[in-house]
């Protein structure tokens, strides 16, 4: 036995120095550059491409079988332009492990690789001649050869890629690569660095690597240790493009396994004008083709611009699934939001359940809690707690969400509906028990501004919207106007927005009636709306500060209008008034005392400014109205009062915010004038008002009075002497007669 080894040893030394023998003659007497030009040839006949091989080509076979290249490069096919070139390249195996048919490549170097891949508009490449086989190249090797590299080095790499149909170009820039060695089982230093440059997307950004690699490609296994990757540059519309991670990561391809340990993730850029940034901490996931699971998995956001600052945390403690479902235990997330005037904090806590497959997600018990601060809010904040549901179904494209609970200062009962997400259908029933809108709304200033060109109206988002539901509320504030028991039922499609009805309690009576918007480029609204029983002194006190009407009784209101601005819808109103009131009066003068003191001012046309200290009663007020581009005319005013009766015609120009106006005003001689008896034989004057709503003038034309007095005298003096003559004719006949 001893003998047998030891034959075998002197037999293996002794192959072994006629190998290093026959390596060190060829060495000394083969020359591989002589045969430089029946290369290039081959490559001329087999290819059709030129190849240049500029540098020195050297041999070494022992203790390694190698190649070094000086600088090479090849022609596009067909063509002289440059394809590819290297200005060194090295490749070398271990001598040794081929005795035993393994192929351990002691060291790869590539030095200063160029080249550019193109992808023709009719779908060919420029190197699918070289990805090609000959039909008597002879097919691969069936025996297995073992991966086993001492080291690699990549430097100062540049390759394109252009696709000619799309116009996408991409770039990469001093790609730089070093390695320990690399085989089955070894755990090796891995160091890289790479520039990306591309125009579809944008993208100029360099990269950093360093971890250390185990793998072993019969099981397919590949680990990432310590790892530590940066990344710098531009991406998207995202500038000084920041992103750092850090962590172990493992996959086995064989088993579908992929895990992630202590990974973090941090990015942070500027987007438009806005910085971002954010973190990602997963402590513990796992993937597999059965099922996944991850542990307190973080993710942190913040956003500053110039509007003011986000800041949200998405936690999730606790994460269980498979292919089919999954469920976490307590999703939360908190929003924080600061603005120059005002700050907002979100919480939105819920377990969540979700089926992969069927595209369904569940958010179950789900709890949304707003605050916020500032000094235009209500008391400097306010605070809302939301509790319900939400469900979406991916495949059927459907949200549902039921919400009840406190938001603002309402409570609020609220069920809404989503169908479909590209072009979303929404349906909703919301019931509020109470809402002052004016608690946030802008203040309106005492200071006065200088005019700015009007804006034009943007209606342009209700064109796409799709919307039906119904909105109830029990107490509702909106610019100062009051109202109760509010039902809105509201219908949206294609541009066209319908609520009907209408309705309300406000001011002692109620509104019944509908509104229409046609946002087309032009928009169109229409109003149709009947006030019964309403106090119009305390409405339009608060609706607009018109402190000249009084009375209570019933306004109709039918009109349209239509423009890209507010003035130009007042402008185009059309359609019909009424006005019905009783009991009530017209404030700035007193009509009746007027005439009684008209006697000191016959003959002079008196006009003076309104005064809100005089009014002129009325038991009864009517009148209609047909408007029309912006002009409210009227030719039936009826006004009664025990000492006044008041008749008139003119117009309102709403577009103009003025009227001119003039009423006939008749003064009875007695109580019971009222009835139209003894009216009629009282002195009427003229009284014409004019002028901008927010200066209304009146004027009483006393003059015309006088001559209206001296009128009826000679009318009563002919009664009187067609009286005598009469009674005179009478006696005189009596007389012949006799």
């Amino acid at each position: 036995m001893n003998k047998i080894v030891k034959y075998g040893l002197l037999g293996t030394g002794a192959v072994l120095g006629v190998v290093v023998a026959g390596a060190g003659y060829l060495a000394a007497t083969f020359n591989p550059n002589d045969y430089k030009e029946q290369i290039i040839q081959s490559v001329k006949d087999s290819k059709q491409r030129t190849l240049h091989l500029d540098g020195d080509i050297s041999l070494s076979f022992f203790p390694s079988i190698g190649a070094n290249l000086g600088k090479v490069s090849l022609s596009e096919y067909k063509s002289e332009q440059t394809f590819a070139s290297i200005e060194t390249a090295r490749v070398s195996l271990a001598l040794l492990p081929l005795l035993s048919k393994h192929v351990v490549v002691s060291e790869v170097l590539v030095s200063g690789l160029t080249a550019t891949l193109v992808k023709h508009k009719d779908g060919t490449t420029n190197i699918d001649d070289l990805l090609s086989k000959s039909p008597d190249q002879p097919k691969d090797a069936s025996q297995p050869v073992e991966f086993d590299i001492a080291s690699v080095t990549v430097e100062k790499t540049n390759l394109t890629y252009r696709d000619e149909g799309t116009g996408a170009q991409y770039a990469i820039k001093e790609l730089n690569l070093n390695t320990g060695r690399l085989a089955n089982g070894v755990s090796s230093p891995v160091k890289l660095s790479v520039g990306v440059q591309a125009n579809q997307p944008k993208l100029d950004i360099i990269a950093k690597l360093n971890t250390t690699l185990t793998f072993d490609l019969d099981k397919q296994q590949y680990q990432l240790a310590g790892l530590d990757m940066q990344l710098d540059g531009a991406a998207l519309d995202i500038s000084n493009l920041k992103l750092k991670a850090s962590g172990d990561a493992n996959a086995n391809l064989a088993t579908q396994e992929f895990g992630l340990n202590k990974f973090t993730l941090n990015a942070s850029g500027v987007k438009g004008k806005d910085n971002f940034d954010a973190s990602l901490d997963a402590p513990a996931v796992s993937l597999t083709k059965d099922k996944f699971s991850g542990d307190k998995l973080v993710l942190n956001a913040k956003l500053d611009g110039a509007a003011g600052n986000i800041a949200a945390v998405l936690s999730v403690p606790g994460l269980e699934g498979n292919a089919q479902a999954f469920k976490v235990g307590a999703l939360t997330l908190d929003l924080d939001v600061t603005q120059p005037e005002q700050a907002f904090k979100v919480k939105l806590a819920s377990p969540l359940t979700g089926n992969f497959e069927a595209k369904q997600f569940n958010l179950s018990n789900l709890t949304l809690a707003v605050s916020a601060t500032g000094d235009k809010l209500p008391n400097k904040s306010v605070s809302s707690q939301m509790k319900g549901s939400v469900q979406l179904d991916a495949n059927k494209q459907t949200v549902q969400a039921n919400l009840a609970g406190g938001l603002l200062q309402s409570q609020v009962k609220a069920q809404v509906g989503v169908n479909g997400f590209s072009n979303p259908a929404i349906n909703f029933a919301v019931d509020v028990d109470q809402f002052d809108a004016d608690l946030y709304l802008p203040a309106k200033s005492a200071e006065a501004k200088p005019a700015e060109p009007e804006k034009p109206l943007d209606l342009s988002a209700l064109r796409t919207l799709n919307l039906d539901g119904s909105l109830r509320i029990g107490q509702l504030k909106v610019a100062n106007v009051r109202s109760s028991n509010v039902r809105v039922d509201v219908k949206a499609h294609n541009g066209l927005v319908n609520v009907s009805p209408l309705s309300a309690n406000l001011y002692q009576g109620s509104l019944s009636g509908s509104l229409s918007v046609n946002a087309a480029a032009t928009p169109v609204i229409s109003v149709n709306q009947q006030l019964s029983g309403i106090n119009v002194a305390a409405l339009t006190k608060d609706a607009a500060n018109f402190d000249t009407l009084e009375g209570h009784g019933n306004v109709g209101v039918n009109l349209s209008m239509q423009g890209n601005t507010v003035s130009a819808m007042k402008k185009s109103l059309g359609g019909n008034l009424s006005l019905n009131l009783a009991d009530g009066a017209i404030k700035g003068i007193n009509i009746a005392k007027k005439l009684r003191d008209a006697q000191s001012m016959l003959g002079k046309p008196q006009t003076q400014a309104a005064d809100q200290s005089e009014k002129t009663d009325f038991s009864e007020l009517k009148a209609t109205f047909k408007v029309n581009a912006g002009v409210a005319h009227n030719d039936d005013l009826s006004l009664k009062s025990p000492l006044l009766r008041l008749s008139g015609n003119g117009d309102i120009n709403i577009g103009e915010d003025s009227m001119n106006y003039l009423a006939k005003a008749t003064l009875a001689k007695t109580l019971e004038g009222q009835g139209g008896k003894d009216a009629v034989g009282g002195l009427t004057v003229p009284v014409r008002v004019s002028g901008p709503f927010s200066a209304l003038k009146y004027t009483l034309d006393f003059g015309a009075m006088v001559g209206e007095a001296a009128k009826q005298k000679v009318e009563a003096k002919k009664e009187e002497v067609k009286a005598k003559v009469k009674d005179q004719l009478q006696n005189s006949l009596k007389g012949l007669f006799r």
